[in-house]
């Protein structure tokens, strides 16, 4: 920067970039005594407010761009001589930096903060140079002959709007051009179908005015046939704007014939600050044209300094990177994108969607997996065979996973920058685009690494997932009390929801009861401690309690997980029912017990009679004939729900048995696992996936938990053996014996004999 400031002529731009360096050079030093002070902290991060520790990754060709708004306030306060002059070389050295860099040679540019602005500056130039009375007549010659703005069908959603409300057109001025269904990419502008509007246009008496074509689309990247499109627009007088992402790569050595085909067009967006992480940089829209007065008109060009300023953080920027800086940062957004392309590649069940354009910085993949005896979850046309519900059904489930895919892949690694998009035909993906993140994020070779390991780590969770969703399924719908609820949007094995007793299955409403057995289901799946997460939301229509279940990390038993499901809710159900039992039964033993003890004390009133109810008489009769009233009480049978007599607990000190409480209701599936083993987890015992020294282990242990959960009766023998002398008979002989004895002296029995064994010979 200081040998291209010291070669400049005008005294004005020489003093400027002085003081440009000075400024550069107290901002390192203050920013040195700063990482001094606080280790790793910039000064940026020092700011207080909502800005403090928001711009810490700016780097100093970020402060550079800031700085050129502050300089540009300061320049405009300039003799107006001087700053005439100084405005117009800032802007004429920015123009032909761009148009040297990107190949556009004898381009004039216009420099905008809104990207679509450029835009609609350019429709408007077509308009005027199309329609020579339109400054006289206006809408009168736009209403004799209809304009028309073609614009492909993956082009950036609103951009149509935004001309129309920019430019007062009607929205029949639009015309959206399909992409390629039969041949070709998908996202690539159909020539032939363009040719057939643009001749039906003609025919009604309109003008086609203009096309916008992408170098690069805003979804996946791709570049239209722009070649066959110039020749199209130059045979029907047709104004050809490109714009893209991929309009990058005409800095490098090395471009596609496609996107360099795009230097020929009538004009062209860039978005350099996107594209080398320059904070507060304008876009810059380069076109050709030759009357200087179509362009004032049109608003391409302007006689105020402040607009031909817009350009300084641009100018400035450039200078401090240089040729070699740009072309260094575009070349390594590209890498990036080879990188990554060429290793998930080699990755089964990650579907690339750019493979047919190498050149493209933008990557975009998918998982999608084939299950067995279907067809392809990720299919861009349904086979006729394949009911439209089915396809629908496989096709939500994919894009929830992929959807689970792309957060996933965005918390591991923050640097690459990922985002995660629909399409119309392929449905959910995930994006890489480092041309514009990489810069901004500083994203490296080292994090493209790690992005594909993430990939990989997380393949047998998406596989799994997927292939234990039908078996779900049909379990669920096969155990009674429960029903399967179709979320297209949760990325688990399922949603399920227990239908209690008194559900009503037609009402939307909200269902308490069911909230709570939900809840109580929850808390009891989650202390099962296994790997599976359980969640509870609500239905997405009827609002219902249900419960979610996410991811599975390996192979799991379906058929005891739906039953713990349905075993656990009923059981929290019976529960419930059980307390509500309860305390009806007690609400009446209390009533019942009031009646009683009412009725107790009216006996007790006849059998003493009046005269001892009077205070005086009653304490005189009580002294000389007490009264020997007997104790009388009751007690209360939870088990029976019935008011029983206390006389047998007062008079034969012994409290009664009752009647035997009911055993508590238990169904829950215990399965017998090996130590450590988590629970849903399908047993091992017969399977491949045991080595050759743990088999034997782990089929002694699963031995042993059999032998024990058979009883301690059959253990007590074996326990006992080694208290007893040798040579003498074990329980069960002693007991043969006995029962041999008695079966001789009473030869009545008819019980058949049994041959005395050995030991008692």
């Amino acid at each position: 920067m200081d040998a291209s400031l010291e070669k400049i002529a005008d005294p004005t731009l020489a003093e400027m970039g002085k003081n440009l360096k000075e400024a550069m050079k107290m901002l390192e030093d203050s920013q040195r005594r700063t990482e001094e002070e606080n280790g790793k902290k910039l000064m940026s991060g020092d700011i207080p407010g909502p800005l403090q520790g928001r711009i810490q990754n700016i780097g100093e060709q970020g402060h550079i761009a800031l700085l050129g708004h502050s300089l540009g306030a300061y320049i405009s306060t300039l003799d107006k001589e001087k700053l005439r002059k100084l405005t117009t070389r800032i802007l004429s050295d920015t123009t032909l930096w761009l148009c040297r860099i990107f190949r556009y040679e004898n381009g004039c540019a216009y420099f905008h903060e809104e990207e679509r602005e450029g835009l609609a500056k350019i429709c408007r130039l077509a308009i005027h140079s199309r329609y020579e009375d339109f400054v006289v007549d206006g809408f009168n010659v736009l209403y004799n002959k209809k304009p028309v703005i073609y614009l492909s069908a993956a082009a950036r959603p609103g951009l149509g709007q935004y001309l129309c409300n920019q430019l007062g057109l009607p929205f029949p001025c639009l015309c959206r051009v399909p992409c390629n269904t039969m041949f070709g990419s998908q996202h690539q502008m159909d020539v032939a179908f363009l040719e057939k509007l643009i001749k039906e246009d003609i025919e009604r008496g309109k003008l086609p005015l203009l096309l916008v074509a992408n170098a690069g689309t805003a979804a996946v990247g791709h570049t239209d046939k722009i070649g066959r499109l110039k020749e199209l627009c130059e045979q029907y007088g047709i104004w050809l704007h490109v714009e893209g992402v991929n309009l990058a790569t005409l800095a490098l050595g090395y471009v596609s014939s496609s996107v360099l085909a795009a230097t020929k067009c009538d004009s062209m967006t860039l978005t350099p600050g996107t594209w080398l992480g320059l904070p507060a940089v304008p876009a810059a829209t380069l076109y050709k044209h030759d009357d200087p007065a179509l362009t004032l008109v049109a608003g391409l060009t302007s006689n105020k300094p402040a607009d031909k300023l817009r350009a300084l953080p641009l100018w400035l920027s450039l200078q401090y990177l240089g040729l070699d800086g740009i072309v260094e940062r575009i070349k390594h957004a590209c890498q990036l994108s080879q990188r990554l392309q060429e290793s998930l590649k080699k990755v089964n069940h990650i579907k690339i969607l750019v493979e047919d354009e190498l050149s493209s910085p933008v990557v975009v993949f998918r998982f999608f997996q084939e299950l067995p005896g279907s067809d392809p979850v990720l299919k861009a046309v349904p086979g006729p065979n394949m009911a439209p519900s089915a396809v629908g059904r496989e096709r939500h489930s994919c894009d929830a996973l992929n959807r689970w895919l792309g957060e996933q892949l965005k918390q591991l690694v923050p640097a690459s920058g990922l985002t995660v998009m629909d399409l119309e035909t392929e449905g959910s993906c995930v994006r890489f685009s480092p041309l514009t993140t990489a810069a901004a994020l500083g994203t490296r070779a080292e994090d493209v690494d790690q992005l594909v390991a993430c990939v990989q780590s997380k393949l047998p969770v998406l596989t799994c997932t997927l292939q234990l969703r039908e078996e779900f399924k049909q379990e669920v719908t096969g155990t009674a009390g429960l029903l399967y609820v179709d979320d297209p949007n949760w990325p688990g094995i399922g949603v399920v929801r227990y239908e209690h007793a008194s559900d009503d299955k037609s009402s939307l409403k909200l269902d308490p009861e069911g909230e709570k057995i939900h809840a109580g289901l929850l808390k009891k799946l989650n202390e099962l401690e296994s790997d599976l997460t359980f969640k509870m939301g609500p239905e997405y229509k009827s609002m219902k309690s249900c419960i979610y279940i996410g991811m599975a990390s390996e192979d799991i038993d379906v058929s005891e997980l739906v039953e713990t499901i349905a075993v656990t809710a009923r059981e929290i159900e019976e529960n419930s029912r059980l307390l509500e039992n309860m305390t009806e039964v007690v609400r009446k033993g209390i009533q019942e017990a009031q009646v009683q003890l009412q009725k107790a004390n009216e006996e007790r009133l006849l059998e003493e009679g009046v005269l001892r109810q009077i205070p005086v008489v009653g304490s005189v009769l009580n002294w000389f004939s007490p009264v020997q009233a007997s104790q009388k009480g009751r007690s209360f049978n939870l088990t029976a729900g019935s008011l029983e007599s206390t006389e047998h607990t007062y008079v034969y000190k012994v409290q009664g048995t009752g009647v035997t409480p009911p055993q508590t209701p238990s169904g829950t599936r215990t399965k017998q696992r090996l130590p450590g083993q988590k629970p849903f987890k399908r047993s091992l015992r017969g399977s491949d996936a045991l080595s050759e020294t743990s088999s034997v282990s782990h089929t002694e242990d699963l031995e042993k938990m059999e032998h024990l959960s058979a009883g301690p009766e059959q253990d007590a023998p074996e326990a006992n053996s080694p208290e007893r002398p040798p040579g003498a008979p074990t329980p069960q002989e002693a007991e043969q014996a006995g029962a041999l004895q008695n079966g001789a002296q009473r030869p009545e029995d008819d019980r058949p004999q049994v041959e005395e064994p050995e030991s008692l010979r």
